[in-house]
């Protein structure tokens, strides 16, 4: 049989090939896409959680590509090649509209993922929320909430679940986007008779001892020394300490720092801890 006759005797099913040459073609390039996405995806992520969204994510795909391509086929065959672009675009517009909500929290993950405005265990505020990230899904971000309950930076125990889509239209304040390191700060208020040079040196002494076995662990960048700010009150001076600390233990190294400053003070004639009282003060006649 020669070559005409054989394309002669195929061609009542010409279109039929060029259907399935077609399927199999689309699907060769959605593997190899779908490979170069999975792995992109996988290198940004970190840990077992971020990767089953990463699978979730591709499985979407997946399915988002078999009911495009099922829609070309039913078309090809039984319809008008030139209807599926019109087609194709009431759907999308259709789907968009119903799933608006969906669809911007995925991009908004893909966003998270690839830009990384902030990663799991970073401390964030959202939505004035403050919060250590345990999570970050296709539709939500899950937030270990800080403070709440408390007036404090401490976890309250409570899980705050924050559509992802808001990244688009909120202010994101991320604690430890560059590193753990916050600069904080302890006052103490000490009356105007005190030694105030005294004072600032105790200060100070109470910040470098409790502060000295964490510094040990601090980059060279940060600074690893106090500095004191002063401040006249109606019945003192404040002094206040500035240092670099961690930002998720704060509130313990302050506490442990007013602690040490009390201390130190309580040890100490010259230097007093001023606080609203009424006091009368006699003058002699000279």
């Amino acid at each position: 049989m020669q070559l005409s006759e054989i394309l002669e005797a195929l061609e009542p099913y010409f279109d039929l090939i060029q259907l399935a040459i077609f399927v199999i073609i689309s699907i060769v390039i959605f593997s190899i896409l779908l490979q170069i996405i999975k792995r992109h995806l996988i290198k940004k992520v970190k840990g077992k959680k971020q990767v089953s969204n990463v699978i979730v994510f591709l499985d979407l795909l997946k399915f988002i590509f078999a009911i495009f391509l099922i829609i070309s086929v039913v078309i090809a065959y039984h319809g008008n090649l030139g209807e599926l672009g019109f087609i194709a675009g009431l759907l999308t517009v259709a789907v968009g509209w119903a799933l608006q909500k969906p669809i911007a929290g995925v991009v908004a993950w893909l966003i998270i993922i690839t830009r990384r405005p902030f990663s799991i265990g970073d401390r964030v505020i959202l939505l004035n929320t403050k919060g250590d990230i345990s999570n970050i899904t296709l539709t939500h971000i899950y937030l270990d909430e800080v403070g709440g309950t408390i007036d404090g930076e401490e976890q309250s125990g409570r899980t705050v679940m924050i559509p992802t889509s808001i990244i688009f239209d909120q202010q994101i304040i991320n604690y430890t986007e560059k590193d753990e390191y916050i600069l904080d700060e302890v006052t103490t208020a000490i009356t105007y008779e005190s030694n105030l040079e005294k004072a600032e040196k105790l200060i100070k002494k109470a910040v470098n001892k409790i502060m000295k076995p964490y510094w040990e662990n601090f980059p060279q960048k940060i600074i690893q020394e106090p500095h004191i700010r002063l401040r006249f009150r109606e019945s003192g001076i404040d002094v206040t300490a500035r240092y670099y600390s961690l930002a998720t233990q704060r509130n313990k190294i302050s506490t442990d720092i007013t602690r040490e400053i009390f201390k130190n003070i309580k040890q100490t004639k010259d230097v007093e801890i001023a606080y609203p009282h009424a006091e009368v003060l006699l003058h002699r006649k000279k």
